[in-house]
C-alpha cells in the first residue's frame, strides 16, 4: 500500500469510550502533607525503571518515632529543673510527644510466648529482650521470658533488667534469669495483690515466728533457716528488715553445690497506676540500692576482664514491668546524672528506656512524679553543696586570724632585726 493511499483513507470511527486528546498537560496531583510525612505507609520513589538512582525516600512512622526517641533531649540545671517540675502543662505536652514504641505480636517471633505474658499487649522489644539459655544439664532450645536489658547512666549496657511480675508458671524462669545473669539485686515495686493479682510470691518470706526464733537462737544451723524450692533452685532467706516504705530481705540462691547471695528490695508503698504520697521513700530506696551495688563492685584497680566478675544487672519489676519499674530506673539514672554533672535530662532518659522496652513510664502522673522526685533530690544536693561551702568558708575564717597573727609576728621580728643593725 502506498503512502498516498494511507493518507487518503478516511479516519476510523471515534471510540466513544476514549477521551478526547488533551490540549494542555495534566495538573500534577497534589500530595497531602500526611502522605509526604509518611504517616500511613512508606513512600519510596522507584527510579530503577528509569535507569537512575532513587533521589529521595519518606520514612515509615516507626522510623520517624525511633529517630525521635534517639534525638529528643532537654537538659536541665538545678534552677530549670525546679521550674519544670511545677509546670504541669508543659510536662503533659512533653510526655504526650514521647513515642511509646510498643511491640506488636507480629514483631515478636517467639512461638507460644503468650502463655508467659502477664499482659498480652505488653511485650519485650525484640532487639533487647533477655533470652534464657537452655541449662547444660537439660539440652534444648532457648526459652522465652518477658524481660528486657536496660541501659543505665551514660548508656551503660545491661545495667538493669526490666521484667513483669512472675506468674505461677514463670517463677522458675525468673530465677533462671537471676542465675544466668548473675544478678545480686532484685527491686520489686508492687504488692502481690491490689485490685487483682499483680505478682506471684517467688521468694521465701520470713514469718514473725521465724524471726523470733532466730533472735533467740543465734547459733542455729543454717540449714534450719527459712528455705523453699523454686524451679530448680533452692532459696534460703537469711535476714529481713523493715525500712521506711520498703522491706529488705537477704537470701541465698543455690544450684547443686554453688551458692550466691541475692538482696531483695520490696517497695510496698506505691499504688498501681498512681503515685506515692511523697518522694522521700523512693529516694531512700534508690540510694540504698545504689550504695549496695557499689559495695559489690571489685575493689581491685585492675580492669574487669571476666564478665562474670561483676554483680550483674539490677532486676526491677512491678506487675507489667513498665510503669513503676520505669520510674525507679529513671530515678536511679537521674540521681547519678545530678551527682556527676549537676544537670539532668529526664526526657532523654525516658526516651532511652522506651528504646529498650516500650511504654516505660506508663502515665502522665508517673512522669510528673519522676520530675518531682529528681527536683527534690536536686534540692538536697544543692543544700548539701551550700552547707559544704559554708563549712569551708568558716574553716577559712577560723584559720585567717592565726595567719594574720603569724604575719604580724614575722613583721615585728623583721623590724627588730633592722633596728639592731642600725
Amino acid at each position: 500500500m502506498s503512502m498516498s493511499a494511507v493518507s487518503s483513507a478516511s479516519p476510523p470511527a471515534e471510540d466513544p469510550t476514549t477521551p478526547p486528546p488533551m490540549t494542555t498537560p495534566p495538573r500534577k496531583a497534589s500530595v497531602r502533607l500526611q502522605e509526604r510525612r509518611g504517616s500511613n505507609l512508606s513512600l519510596l520513589l522507584d527510579m530503577n525503571s528509569l535507569g537512575v538512582e532513587p533521589v529521595c525516600s519518606v520514612s515509615t512512622p516507626k522510623e520517624v518515632w525511633l529517630q525521635q526517641l534517639h534525638t529528643s533531649t532537654r537538659s536541665l540545671t538545678h534552677t530549670l529543673l525546679q521550674q519544670a517540675a511545677l509546670d504541669l502543662d508543659t510536662l503533659n505536652v512533653e510526655y504526650q510527644k514521647i513515642p511509646l514504641n510498643y511491640v506488636s505480636a507480629a514483631e515478636l517471633d517467639v512461638p507460644g510466648h503468650t502463655m508467659k505474658d502477664r499482659y498480652k499487649t505488653i511485650l519485650p522489644n525484640p532487639e533487647s529482650r533477655v533470652i534464657l539459655k537452655s541449662p547444660k544439664e537439660e539440652a534444648g532450645p532457648d526459652r522465652y521470658i518477658n524481660a528486657n536489658y536496660m541501659r543505665g547512666y551514660k548508656g551503660t549496657p545491661r545495667a538493669y533488667i526490666a521484667t513483669q511480675g512472675p506468674m505461677v508458671h514463670t517463677v522458675g524462669d525468673f530465677w533462671d534469669m537471676v542465675w544466668q545473669e548473675r544478678s545480686s539485686i532484685i527491686v520489686m515495686v508492687t504488692r502481690l495483690k491490689e485490685n487483682n493479682e499483680k505478682c506471684e510470691p517467688y521468694w521465701p518470706q520470713l514469718t514473725d515466728r521465724t524471726m523470733t526464733v532466730r533472735e533467740e537462737e543465734e547459733d542455729e544451723d543454717e540449714e534450719d533457716r527459712e528455705t523453699s524450692r523454686f524451679g530448680r533452685f533452692l532459696l534460703r532467706a537469711r535476714d529481713s528488715r523493715e525500712k521506711d516504705g520498703f522491706t529488705v530481705t537477704d537470701m541465698e540462691i543455690q544450684l547443686c553445690s554453688e551458692r550466691r547471695p541475692v538482696r531483695h528490695y520490696w517497695f510496698t508503698s506505691w499504688p498501681d497506676h498512681h503515685i506515692p504520697q511523697c518522694t522521700a521513700p523512693l529516694l531512700r530506696l534508690v540510694e540504698e540500692v545504689e550504695t549496695y551495688r557499689k559495695s559489690l563492685l571489685p575493689t581491685s584497680p585492675q580492669p574487669i576482664t571476666d564478665c562474670d566478675s561483676g554483680p550483674g544487672p539490677i532486676i526491677v519489676h512491678c506487675s507489667a514491668g513498665i510503669g513503676r519499674t520505669g520510674c525507679f530506673i529513671a530515678s536511679s539514672i537521674g540521681c547519678q546524672q545530678l551527682r556527676e554533672t549537676n544537670q539532668v535530662d529526664i526526657l532523654e532518659t525516658v526516651c532511652q528506656l522506651r528504646l529498650d522496652r516500650g511504654g516505660m513510664i506508663q502515665t502522665i502522673e508517673q512522669y510528673q512524679f519522676l520530675y518531682s522526685t529528681l527536683a527534690q533530690y536536686s534540692r538536697q544536693l544543692h543544700q548539701n553543696q551550700q552547707n559544704q561551702n559554708q563549712t569551708n568558708t568558716l574553716q577559712q575564717n577560723q584559720h585567717n586570724p592565726e595567719d594574720h597573727v603569724s604575719i604580724q609576728l614575722q613583721n615585728l621580728q623583721l623590724v627588730n632585726t633592722q633596728n639592731q643593725r642600725n
